[in-house]
């Protein structure tokens, strides 16, 4: 585990405190339009404030790609948060500057400020030293609380703590690294680990650090047909990687020599007619236990038989780690296999359950059961890299020295 200084370790009252946050929320140019990542910033700004802190909040927002467009302005957000705090919270619509350096230093303590957008700047993504440089000497402490940029070396996230002496995790990247890290790290058994999505590119890694860690692995979403491939079955047109066949027998190999238990669908939901667009499966059918994926259908979610068997295994469990959707969960007709491990994940109340950000926070937010589980990351590619094992530049670069 990284050795990062806590934010309660550091005397923050009266102090201009710099917080990287995650605002990067959906808005429709007028108002945010969910709002759940700013209210998971809000116990570190509430310490700062009960701190006397002057708290200077910086965020990015979609991809402005290095210009000011209003479309992607944080002026909403400020709104938003204002809302949530409870009081007035100041929109600077530059992010640095002459301006916004005079409107800091007339801040009073519990004073919250919010800067525009950092990349509509292309310094913020370049990590360009100026950049960081300016956004620095607004700071006496500085705090990182955006986990889901934190595997982005980025000047607010990389460059200006290389050159503020006084800096911290805020209380969300602490209980990230928690959960992640520790819990999955030296986890209750049986640990069970359900991996979902579409590419076995994008998870074999997290898949070959788990299978060191793991007592059970559960596999659905498209990435379980490349794994069907390599297992010598049919999988009719559905969404898989054949170059990856290799990879997938590599890891089937690891599971079987490490004695983890690798469970794949042993049947399918399939369709004839997909149309994403339209919400729409066309014709539908299921699998019988065991058998092909006709040419023609695709695989679509994991079956009834498959849905028992992993709701079994999630049951028993003492450490969950969720991280992608079981099949097509956007549409509501090939949503029962995600929305099942959704349920069995909150009615296992004896254990530690972490979902891994993206689609699984998606998934567990729509099934009505996020109040259930244990911990949600913010993280969505941050939290793979960091399951993987990667040095997060965004941590990194708030390590004690």
């Amino acid at each position: 585990m990284p050795s990062v200084a806590s934010l309660k370790d550091l005397s923050v009252s009266g102090k201009r405190v710099l917080v990287r946050v995650d605002f990067n929320v959906p808005t429709d140019g007028e108002q945010v339009t969910d709002n759940s990542r700013i209210k998971a910033a809000l116990p570190t700004l509430e310490y700062l404030l009960e701190q006397g802190a002057k708290i200077i909040l910086m965020s990015h927002l979609g991809r402005p790609k290095g210009e000011a467009n209003p479309q992607y302005t944080l002026r909403p957000v400020a709104n938003e948060l204002a809302n949530l705090v409870g009081r007035p919270v100041l929109f600077l619509e530059e992010c640095m500057g002459p301006k916004v350096e005079e409107a800091v230093e007339q801040m009073q303590d519990g004073n919250i400020v919010l800067l525009e957008n950092l990349r509509y700047h292309a310094g913020e993504e370049k990590n360009d030293p100026e950049m960081a440089s300016a956004l620095a000497r607004l700071a006496e402490v500085y705090v990182n609380d955006a986990f889901g940029t934190a595997h982005r070396a980025h000047a607010s996230t990389a460059g200006v703590p290389a050159l503020v002496s006084e800096k911290a995790a805020g209380l969300l990247v602490e209980k990230e690294l928690k959960f992640l890290g520790e819990r999955t790290g030296n986890p209750e058994r049986p640990f069970v680990v359900i991996l979902g999505g579409a590419k076995v590119s994008d998870k074999i890694n997290v898949i070959n650090r788990l299978l060191e860690k793991a007592d059970t692995i559960l596999i659905g979403g498209a990435m379980a047909y490349t794994f069907a491939m390599a297992q010598g079955k049919k999988v009719g047109d559905s969404l898989c990687e054949p170059d990856k066949i290799e990879t997938a027998k590599a890891a089937l190999a690891k599971a079987e020599e490490k004695g983890v238990k690798f469970l794949l669908p042993v049947d399918n939901l399939i369709a004839k007619g997909l149309d994403f667009g339209a919400k729409s499966l066309g014709e539908t059918d299921h699998t019988s236990e065991g058998s092909d994926i006709p040419d023609g259908w695709e695989g679509v979610d994991i079956g009834p038989k498959t849905t028992d068997l992993f709701v079994r295994e999630v049951a028993s469990a003492k450490t969950i780690l969720w991280n992608g959707p079981m099949g097509i969960f956007e549409i509501e007709a090939s949503s029962k296999g995600t929305y099942a491990i959704a349920k069995a994940v909150a009615e296992n109340q004896e254990a530690i359950s972490i979902i891994g950000g993206g689609d699984s926070v998606s998934a567990v937010n729509k099934s009505g059961y996020s109040d259930k589980v244990s911990f949600m990351s913010t993280g969505g590619g941050a939290s793979l890299e960091f399951l993987e094992g990667k040095e997060l530049p965004g941590v990194k670069a708030l390590e004690k020295a």
